[in-house]
């Protein structure tokens, strides 16, 4: 696997792939890498003959007061289970290669709709910080298919609608949740939950999937299932942020003649805060 810091080796290195005929593949991280990553790369792998992967922690999606200097940085570790996973390219650039006029002075993407509520509303400019560096990556690697978790599921809808709206011919990809044995999503963030905190984070899906059974059962009052699925949250030693239950494909508001949906979640267990979703549709 080669790796390479500056924007121009980027596309010096993709661009002798693409004059071998290969086809590129992106796989966009922050780094701290755990199987779901490597799930990622691996999907990558089957659409691409070269696979891009980039590691930068991007401080425009942070807020304040949020994690941004005490993420995880785990560089050496992710070098080498992106070699096992098939990477062909890591780009690991610097704030000054990505932001080279500063973060007051950067361009930014902005998509509206699917980038309100939810986590834009709990995390203000965050959307807008991963709109803009997501096309940056794109602009710079020219992936033809790029890979996102679903587990994200807020942010895999904005950048779908971003390549729509902006005409960015690159494919992408959602790949489901990758879990624990005890369904707890796999997540960078889940290194700082204690032992104990540990022990109770799988009720969080838990709660998505009692929720998603009584709705498929008939149940349409959603706002009594809300309150129920926070009050179990609640009682699990969660503190919510939000839970919802949308329309799949807009996020709006679910109604009952909705038929595609997605349970979302964000809540705080201790000082983490988990997310989390569950997608079904009631004609299947």
């Amino acid at each position: 696997m080669n790796i390479v810091k500056t924007v121009a080796d980027l596309r010096a290195a993709v661009a002798r792939a693409r004059s071998e005929g290969k086809r590129i593949g992106l796989v966009p991280t922050m780094g701290n890498l755990h199987d779901g990553h490597v799930t990622l790369v691996r999907k990558a792998a089957q659409h691409a003959d070269f696979v891009v992967a980039s590691i930068f922690v991007n401080p425009l999606q942070f807020g304040a007061n949020e994690d941004l200097d005490s993420y995880p940085r785990t560089l050496a570790a992710d070098q080498a289970r992106l070699v096992e996973a098939g990477c062909q390219l890591l780009f690991t650039p610097g704030v000054e290669d990505m932001y080279p006029n500063g973060m007051q002075q950067q361009t930014q993407v902005r998509v509206p709709d699917v980038s309100e509520g939810l986590c834009g509303q709990s995390r203000p400019g965050h959307f807008d910080g991963v709109a803009t560096v997501v096309s940056k990556l794109f602009n710079m690697a020219q992936p033809d298919i790029a890979v996102f978790g679903e587990k994200d599921f807020q942010q895999l809808a904005v950048i779908r609608k971003m390549v729509r709206d902006l005409n960015i011919p690159v494919q992408v990809i959602g790949e489901p949740i990758v879990r624990n044995a005890d369904g707890l999503a796999l997540s960078s963030r889940n290194g700082y939950l204690t032992a104990d905190e540990l022990k109770a984070a799988p009720r969080l899906q838990q709660t998505l999937k009692t929720l998603a059974s009584a709705i498929a059962e008939g149940r349409r009052d959603y706002p009594a299932l809300l309150d129920e699925g926070r009050a179990a949250l609640g009682a699990a030693g969660f503190r919510a942020d939000y839970l919802e239950i949308r329309e799949a494909t807009t996020l709006h508001p679910a109604d009952e003649s909705s038929s595609d949906l997605v349970i979302l979640a964000a809540a705080y267990l201790g000082k983490t805060r988990l997310i989390d979703n569950l997608a079904f549709n009631l004609s299947n």
